[in-house]
């Protein structure tokens, strides 16, 4: 497969309005990318389009290759994995069930377990709770395991059927320092095996060293894109995120500092 998505020329507009522009975008085999923008800028509504759910009002889309109007989209999404805050829309589902039984569930495309399990599938689940350090609460329910362990419980849920693309959907949104580079930590470890693998966030310090490529995003229409050292710089981002940026590399991640605004008062500043 020469390409993981395609998109060309492709826009996307509701109730009127222009969400996205002309976006050309293209992510290859073995590549980790960062979608980067303020709420609002068109995120949300490009991983719509890449996961189907979205069909875009012109343009071109392939992914995994499936282009769409030509084959099944529903087809093509069970070979998507998806870890996302919006999944908190199941929670009264998922606190009845057991990390075990959550992560069994993303073999069906479920919340829940509405089939026989085989005892490979049982013993998959059990590997991917161990490799994500989880083991230890396989069978407490969901409501009662920390937001951290919550979102590595979906992260496996995502794993479970082997998918050929993972997408994290801000999976650290709401979690404390400790809890968030306990999930990076895993989304790193992830990364080291060949699914590629889509980053969304607007919080610049979670792109790890795994990260191989950036998207900036702003109202619709793409900044920049490409290689994370050569995208990510203080222009790039004071453009995307509508403030001066100052930029840093520490640890082999980004971090950024806002410049601080010169203020009228009386003539001083």
């Amino acid at each position: 497969m020469d390409q993981i998505i395609k998109l060309e020329d492709v826009s996307w507009r509701r109730d009127g309005k222009e969400i996205l522009k002309d976006i050309n975008w293209e992510v290859k085999p073995g590549e980790h990318w960062a979608i980067l923008g303020l709420n609002g800028s068109g995120k949300t509504s490009l991983l719509n389009i890449v996961t189907g759910y979205n069909y875009p009002t012109a343009g071109r889309v392939k992914v995994l290759g499936t282009e769409f109007g030509k084959a099944s989209l529903p087809d093509m999404r069970k070979k998507i994995g998806f870890v996302s805050n919006a999944l908190g829309r199941f929670a009264q589902t998922l606190n009845r069930e057991t990390a075990e039984n959550i992560v069994l569930s993303g073999k069906f495309a479920s919340f829940g377990i509405y089939q026989d399990i085989t005892e490979a599938e049982a013993q998959r689940a059990a590997n991917i709770l161990k490799e994500l350090r989880l083991e230890y609460i396989a069978d407490q329910r969901y409501s009662v395991l920390s937001q951290g362990e919550q979102r590595r419980t979906l992260l496996g849920r995502a794993l479970m059927s082997n998918p050929e693309l993972l997408i994290l959907d801000e999976p650290c949104a709401g979690l404390d320092v400790l809890a968030r580079e306990d999930v990076l930590a895993m989304t790193e470890q992830v990364a080291e095996e060949t699914r590629p693998l889509l980053y969304v966030t607007h919080h610049i310090e979670e792109i790890t060293e795994a990260i191989s490529h950036v998207l900036l995003i702003r109202d619709g229409q793409i900044i920049a894109q490409g290689p994370k050292q050569d995208v990510l710089t203080g222009e790039n981002l004071t453009e995307t995120y509508k403030i001066p940026i100052n930029l840093h590399w520490e640890g082999g991640r980004p971090w950024m500092s806002v410049e601080r605004m010169a203020k009228e008062s009386g003539g001083r500043t």
